[in-house]
This record gives C-alpha cells, sequence and structure tokens, in this order.
C-alpha cells in the first residue's frame, strides 16, 4: 500500500494536480496536511484528503481527520499542526495522536521534510512543495506499507527526484 502525502502548498494548483495525475494508479489514498490555501471543492484539492491549515479559510476542512486505511488496517491521524505547536515539540501532537488511536500521524505546519517513530507511531511531515525550510528542495512523501507494516517513507522534490539522505525505515505494531 502507498499513499502520497503533501501540505503547504500556499495556492499552488499546477502541481498538485500533476502530483494527482502522476501517482493516481500508484497510491491508494492521498493526504494534504493544510495550507493549500484553496477552496476545498476545487479540482487540485479533489481526490485528497485534506485539513485546514492556519492560512486556510474554507470551512469546508475539518482541522483533524482520523482516516481509516482498509488494505492495512492503520489508522491515520491528519492535522495541519499549528493547533499543536509543532514547531516547538511534537509532544501535544503525540498526546492527541495516542487519544484517537493514530499508528501514523501526518501533519505540517512547520515546512520541514522529516519522518520518526516515537512510541511505536510514524510522524510524516511532507515539508512543503512551495517553500521548503532547513532545505533547497521543494518535497513531498510517498509512504510504502506491507503487509507486516514494515514502512518506507521516502521524500521526493516536486521534479519527481528522490532524496536518499530523507528516507526513513521502520516498523509499526
Amino acid at each position: 500500500m502507498k499513499v502520497l502525502i503533501v501540505s503547504d502548498s500556499h495556492g499552488l494548483t499546477k502541481d498538485l494536480i500533476e502530483l494527482k495525475k502522476k501517482y493516481r494508479t500508484e497510491v491508494e489514498t492521498m493526504i494534504h496536511c493544510g495550507d493549500s490555501e484553496l477552496d476545498a471543492h476545487s479540482e487540485a484539492m479533489s481526490s485528497y484528503i485534506a485539513v485546514r491549515g492556519n492560512c486556510d479559510f474554507d470551512s469546508n476542512y475539518a482541522n483533524e481527520q482520523l482516516v481509516s486505511i482498509k488494505s492495512n488496517g492503520l489508522a491515520f491521524y491528519v492535522t495541519h499542526g499549528h493547533l499543536y505547536n509543532v514547531k516547538m515539540s511534537l509532544m501535544n501532537l503525540r498526546y492527541r495522536a495516542e487519544e484517537v488511536g493514530a499508528n501514523v500521524v501526518c501533519f505540517g505546519h512547520s515546512h520541514i521534510a522529516g519522518a520518526e517513530l516515537i512510541d511505536n507511531m510514524l510522524f510524516i511531515n511532507p515539508g512543503s512543495i512551495i517553500l521548503p525550510r532547513l532545505r533547497k528542495e521543494k518535497t513531498y512523501a510517498i509512504l510504502e506499507v506491507d503487509e507486516a507494516k514494515n514502512c518506507v517513507v521516502r521524500f521526493f522534490s516536486i521534479d519527481g527526484k528522490e532524496i536518499p539522505q530523507l528516507m526513513v525505515e521502520c516498523k509499526i505494531g
């Protein structure tokens, strides 16, 4: 099973549409972690499970979503991160993820790409496809999970080139 994860696109439409076209037959789910700054019903946001970021003003976005992906039984908690102060610490986000029973936590806000396993929960920030921080590449992530819940998170620049030094491998459960 594969999941495409993007965040902090801040008004981009062309790149979101291109990512959907590129991965529509490769991934089971597409997630946008907020700050799209687009209408929830726009063409660019269709097909994405999306949440509201601090720069989103469409009230059709929820602040958080808990999504169960049936092919592997994992619970994905999706939020932007600003309500949990993720620029300072992941502790508040970890507590919320534990409350809702999440296995995978997808968030954005900091524009810093990375993934890590904390207390048997996989945290993924795909970075930003327009305004990256701490690196020059504009990034998104692809999570691959097998039946045994072995996970590989790969990060790509917006032009589709993998960034190997960001890759994270782990097992959930």
